[in-house]
């Protein structure tokens, strides 16, 4: 394998490990808290691998998000 696609997986892993605690913390559904993911911008910085956000700790990671895309939650 190369690191382009070692990246990626690990990409994958951390977004489902990320969408499962974000539906476990706020008692949403998978699909709601999938839905509410993808439609962010912390996504998108994790997509992009923007200033290595991406190396996070999945906690970590939906700390931010319920602190700053506190508009998608209401």
């Amino acid at each position: 394998m190369n690191e382009e696609i070692l990246e990626r997986v690990y990409q994958e892993n951390l977004e489902e490990r990320l969408i499962e605690h974000l539906a476990k913390t706020c008692g949403f559904s998978y699909e709601k808290a999938m839905d509410l993911y993808y439609t962010s911008k912390l996504s998108d910085k994790i997509y992009l691998g923007k200033d290595g956000i991406q190396y996070l700790d999945y906690k970590v990671l939906v700390q931010i998000f319920l602190e700053t895309e506190k508009e998608l939650l209401e």
